[in-house]
Parts: C-alpha cells; structure tokens; sequence
C-alpha cells in the first residue's frame, strides 16, 4: 500500500479503442486488420491510402458491429449520428487526418456492470464513437518504416466518466468490457493482438476534496498488467508533486513497461487543436429504430453470472466459468433447460467436458461437440435415473464429443447400463459376503473401513452395470 494512501485519493477516466471484428475495413473494401498480416503493406487501396479523388464508403458491417456493442454497453444508440475529420500529421496517417465522429456519436450513454472483489460495482459511459485506424510505425537501424495495413481499420473508442477510484476498478471494468465485446460479437478484444488499447487519465486529490484537478493521460496501454503498472506509478508520481507544492502538466505521457516509468508524448491538446469539422464527403449516418431494436441483447454476462451464484447458487468461481463467453453460458442455459438440473450441468460441464478439452491434441471448445447438448442432457438424465453411472457416463461422453451419435445408443453398445434389478444385486451380495467371510470378520470386528471393499468386489463381480447405490443400500443391511 502507497504512503500516501491515507491522504490522497486517485480519480481515473477510461478511454478505450476497440478493434472492430468487421470483415473490411472502415471505409473501402481491404480486409480488416483484426490481425496484422505477415507482410507489410499488403491490405491497402487508394482510398485507405487517402490518394487524391478517393471517396470513403461507409461499411455496413462496421455499423451492423457497433451498434451491438452499444447494445452490451447498454447505451442509447443514436438514430442520426455524424463524422468529422481530426487534423495532425503523423507519418502513420496516409489521410492527414482521421475520420472519427466529434460532435454526433453513434451512442451516448450506458454502464459497465461488474464484480471488483466480490462487490458489483457499475461504471458509467459517457459515450462510444467509432473512427478509423492509423497504420504502424517500425523503427528499426535509425530508420522508420510505415505498415499500412492496419490503416483505415474500423475502432470502437468507448470512454467513461471519471468513476474509477481503484486499480481493482479499472482492470475489474477492462475485463468485463472485453467479456461484453466478445459477448455481442463485435470484437475478440485480445490485448496482444493490439485489439484492446486503453489511455488511461488519472488524477490525484486530497480525499476530502471534491473538485477534479490536472489529469494526465497514459497513452495506449495494451496489457491488464502493465496498466496496473502504470497506475501505480502515476499515482506516486503525482502525489510526490504535491508533497513538493508542485502540480503536474496536463500532458500525455507514454508508459515504458521495462523501466516502470513514464516519459512525457506532448502537451494534452484541447479539441481546437485538430481542428475538427464535419467530412464533406461522408453523409449523416442514419440508422432506423427497427435496424437498432433487432439487435438488442436481452442478458450480459454480469446477469448470468449474479442468477448462477444467487439462484442457482453455484459458487464464485462456477458461475464466473460458466458467465465467461456466450458459448459456454448458452451451452449450460441449454443444458439446465433440459435437464433441470444446475448442479450436475455444472459439473458436467466444467469437470468432464473441460477435462477432455484439456487432454486433446487440438484447441476444441463446446462447439466441436458433435452430439450436441441435447446428447449431454441424456447422458446426465440416466445418471439421475440410476441409469448409468457417473464413472461410466464420461465414457459415453467422450463418445458423444468425438463420434457424435445418441447416448443411449452408446451406452447400449459400450454395455453400461446399469440394472436396478433388486432380486439379481442381492444374489450378488450374498456371494461376495461368502466369499470374503475373513474380511467380512474384520468388518464386524469394528474395521468399518472394509465396507468399501465389498462395494467394490460387488462391481467387480457385475462387470460395473449395477447401481452401486443399491448394492451399498443391501450390504449395510446384510452386515449387521
């Protein structure tokens, strides 16, 4: 914990780039860079390369994309909405300026809903606009080479209100955020892959205080742990200036992850700075209520995580598994459904399935289940009718993930069922307890921990196709 903690509070503001998981550019019909390609240079046109005469058309998938995002982020999607032009001149900008939207956005509004330590916390946005991409610079020798094939790629840059007073909280909303990207489907928000960056504006007070002071922006932080990195470093670094009467600039500062420093970029520019004005060769976006009521998203994830642990009462670490990505909640929403059972779900999903997951060769998830859930919920409905057992159920359901098939088909031809036949399990009883009349001695002879041999040599003897909580039903009768 800082020594300042005591007396100086830290108020934070997000603004967040999101790559678009469109299949084109923003405004031209080069493939998106979602990932860069191996070749510099290669998904690039006059229009992206802002050659004179080029025009931008709008993609329709870029705006079909955003405004599923606002969806998630439960903001109000704006029917008529503008873009401008940003002015600098930067040698990763083809254009000379970005098209981004200024003064009209897209949406305006909305909330991130959260867990920070066990507590649900809600973060406010201000708003989301969506804009194009600049290339990337290389610097390598003393020289500086351009990659254009990220420029003109469609973002999302979402930016909240100053709600942050914690590292917990940023990173807390970071991950949900992320989780709601790819929730809605509009981007994979993998931070590696540079499709998440996050400025980061921070500033110190005293905690009585109310009023905001100077902010300074961390400029693209595109990892969860070097942004608490950085947070921590800033917070230090400000409140020293403090203790020394001094203030900090307003200014944009760049983080070196390898030095935990950050080295100032430039002075913060106001608005007036880039010399913003509506592009006279886009025209208002307009987007009608029934394109943005059909692609409303009824539950995040943040809902289904607090109705796993408050109704279902799963536990934390379930219901965040379970809540993680919409393949995995739909499969398990599915799978209660039909079986009406939460718990085994669960378990059947987070212990067995996973499990084989786990130990195969490929990456494969739920969707590579070629039985399907309906298949899943059969295996767990003869584990609940006594049908088959737990042990033997992974069996068929490695069957069903990899052959596909019916489950009760398999565990007919597999000869798993079991037989709940009372008569023929007490003819196996009564042969066990003759057969083991020593051990059947120390049993009685207060050896109680025997009694799981009987069990076991009861199975044996069944070849596994008996129920075993009937067989311990009959022994503890027959050992009295």
């Amino acid at each position: 914990m800082s020594s300042y903690s005591e007396k100086y509070e830290i108020v934070m503001g997000l603004e967040t780039h999101v790559r678009v998981k469109s299949n084109t550019k923003m405004f031209c019909s080069c493939a998106n860079a979602i990932e860069l390609a191996d070749e510099p240079n290669t998904n690039v046109c006059p229009v992206c390369m802002g050659f004179p005469g080029m025009l931008p058309t709008l993609s329709a998938g870029v705006v079909d994309l955003a405004v599923r995002a606002s969806h998630a982020l439960r903001s109000e999607v704006q029917e008529l909405s503008e873009f401008d032009r940003k002015s600098y001149f930067y040698p990763d900008l083809p254009m000379g300026y970005q098209i981004t939207q200024m003064y009209h956005p897209i949406t305006i509004g909305g909330e991130v809903r959260t867990l920070v330590d066990g507590e649900e916390k809600t973060f406010r946005i201000h708003h989301m606009h969506i804009e194009n991409d600049a290339g990337k610079l290389v610097h390598a020798n003393g020289k500086t080479l351009c990659d254009y094939n990220r420029a003109g790629s469609p973002l999302m840059e979402i930016v909240t209100e100053p709600d942050f007073r914690s590292k917990a909280d940023v990173l807390a909303y970071l991950e949900e955020l992320q989780k709601l990207m790819r929730w809605c489907g509009a981007s994979d928000a993998d931070m590696e892959k540079w499709q998440l960056r996050c400025d980061v504006n921070i500033s110190v007070r005293l905690k009585w205080e109310t009023a905001f002071r100077t902010r300074v922006e961390l400029k693209n932080i595109n990892s969860f742990s070097s942004i608490g990195r950085a947070i921590d470093a800033e917070y230090e670094r400000q409140c020293e200036l403090y203790e020394e009467g001094k203030s900090p600039d307003q200014e944009t500062r760049g983080w070196n992850d390898e030095k935990w420093i950050s080295t100032p970029l430039r002075s913060k520019e106001d608005a007036m700075d880039y010399r913003y004005f509506p592009d006279p060769d886009l025209p208002p976006l307009r987007i009608t209520r029934d394109f943005i009521d059909e692609r409303n998203i009824v539950e995040l994830p943040i809902d289904r995580r607090l109705k796993y642990k408050n109704t279902y009462k799963l536990i934390e670490d379930d219901a965040r598994i379970l809540s993680n990505d919409r393949l995995t909640s739909d499969f398990y929403e599915k799978l209660v459904e039909l079986t009406g059972d939460t718990k085994k779900s669960c378990s059947y999903i987070t212990t067995v399935l996973f499990a084989i997951f786990e130990w195969h060769h490929e990456k494969i998830d739920l969707g590579h289940v070629k039985s399907g859930v309906v298949e899943v919920a059969e295996v767990i409905k003869m584990v609940n009718a006594d049908e088959l057992s737990s042990t033997n159920s992974k069996l068929v359901i490695e069957k069903l993930v990899f052959e596909g098939g019916k489950a009760r088909e398999w565990v007919e031809k597999l000869g798993l069922k079991q037989t709940n036949d009372t008569w023929a399990l007490e003819a196996i009883v009564d042969a066990v307890i003759r057969e083991s009349e020593k051990q059947v001695a120390e049993y009685k002879s207060w050896k109680e921990a025997l009694f799981g041999f009987f069990v076991w040599q009861c199975m044996k003897k069944s070849v596994g196709q008996w129920n075993p909580k009937i067989f311990t039903d009959i022994l503890k009768k027959k050992l009295v």
